[in-house]
């Protein structure tokens, strides 16, 4: 089953495409914040989150984790400095630079002191397992070990 993105995640994305209306209006760049695309998935035994980050350096990336809320905060240099560059003449600036920053609240019931990320190739994978109790477990049904006795309708 497919969800789609939520009411937040499209509100994110209109203010995002708001300041590239403003920038591209007003003619100048200013500090920027930009919005990462992100999926985050429910797995058996984890929450599941890929952010989208080309063109971010691993480094320059930070993850915390405080009270059940897993925030991303980072930031992305731009491949050019309009400011300090007389002679420069940008013909199309379309990618985002800036800072970004993304929470995400999930589920009570994480082991937050096992959350793991990984970064490959501009997608950033983080891994929150979920605590013993929130997984899902199957019990066993045994039998009685005396047999019930049978009531008589005499």
């Amino acid at each position: 089953m497919v969800t789609t993105r939520s009411l937040n995640s499209t509100l994110d994305r209109m203010m995002s495409l708001n300041r590239a209306f403003d920038q591209a209006f007003n003619g100048r760049q200013t500090a920027s914040i930009w919005v990462p695309a992100i999926d985050v998935v429910e797995k058996k035994d984890a929450y599941v989150l890929y952010a989208e980050l080309p063109g971010v350096d691993a480094s320059q990336v930070e993850i915390t984790f405080e009270q059940n809320i897993l925030t991303l905060r980072g930031a992305k240099s731009s491949a050019f400095d309009v400011n300090g560059q007389n002679e420069l003449r940008v013909f199309a600036a379309e990618r985002v630079s800036g800072a970004f920053e993304r929470s995400i609240r999930l589920p009570e019931f994480v082991d937050g002191d096992s959350i793991a990320a990984e970064f490959t190739n501009g997608l950033l994978t983080v891994t929150v397992p979920k605590a013993k109790a929130a997984q899902a477990r199957k019990i066993e049904v045994k039998p009685a070990a005396t047999p019930v006795a049978q009531v008589s309708a005499n």
